[in-house]
């Protein structure tokens, strides 16, 4: 069974049929989850130890930051893989490798790789010259940095990272006074959440729409998890790439 995010889809993705007995809730919510609809066909758990336990599985695929239920799962002899989360596509490649080894479905997981590799090299990402810049934006300005799983993406579509500029390298949050005096060629949103917020309001301030760069919404579950959907993220990503490079400097 998985009790993580990042794990229930992979393991959806790779486990043989009636391999996978449950998968955490977080797989059935459309803001967390790119595999929500494949959720549904597996029981949902909350990652607590004791309902973990009285599953009896052979196998519990966590994630790195699995804390006290985790720590409780390796003190009951419960056998327990950790895939660390990732902060680059090569970390996205090594979880993906990490967990059909753990499920014994290695030439799936070869296979899942191999067309990831295939799609990232047809994909027309931008070279050369100067790199248009570019920086997450979420509420309370929270924002990726450069040695996270967004930032190597945002430069593998071919941008440059405010958040590099300004010498973030995990995630943080960048000031709406920095972030328009950089005035960015592009703003990556995530997915806001229902209902309304004071930290999300930050997101659609007034003071945006002076900036000369695009603001594009990137939806969370496409570049929260190493899953072949990274690309899906990428490809939109390096388009903007193309136009932001195409468009004379402001």
């Amino acid at each position: 069974m998985s009790v993580n995010l990042c794990t229930d889809q992979i393991a959806m993705a790779l486990a043989a049929p009636g391999q996978l007995v449950s998968v955490s809730h977080l797989a059935r919510e459309p803001q967390s989850s790119a595999m929500v609809a494949e959720a549904q066909r597996f029981p949902v758990n909350h990652g607590r130890a004791e309902e973990v336990y009285l599953l009896a599985p052979d196998l519990v695929l966590a994630g790195g930051y699995g804390g006290a239920s985790v720590a409780l799962l390796h003190r009951l002899g419960v056998p327990v893989v950790e895939v660390p989360p990732p902060n680059s596509l090569e970390d996205a490649r090594a979880a993906i490798a990490q967990v059909g080894a753990a499920l014994g479905r290695e030439a799936e997981a070869a296979a899942m790789l191999a067309d990831f590799d295939a799609r990232l090299a047809a994909l027309s990402i931008p070279t050369g010259g100067d790199r248009p810049l570019a920086a997450t934006w979420g509420p309370n300005g929270y924002s990726s940095g450069g040695a996270t799983l967004a930032g190597d993406v945002l430069r593998a579509a071919g941008f440059a990272l405010l958040a590099d500029r300004l010498g973030m390298q995990g995630s943080g949050y960048i000031t709406l006074e920095a972030l328009v005096m950089a005035d960015p060629a592009l703003i990556v949103t995530g997915t806001p959440y229902p209902g309304a917020s004071r930290a999300e309001e930050i997101v659609t301030h007034p003071a945006l729409s002076s900036l000369s760069g695009r603001i594009v919404h990137v939806p969370d579950p496409l570049w929260t998890c190493p899953t072949p959907r990274l690309l899906d993220a990428l490809a939109l990503l390096a388009a903007e790439a193309r136009i932001a490079a195409a468009r004379p400097a402001p």
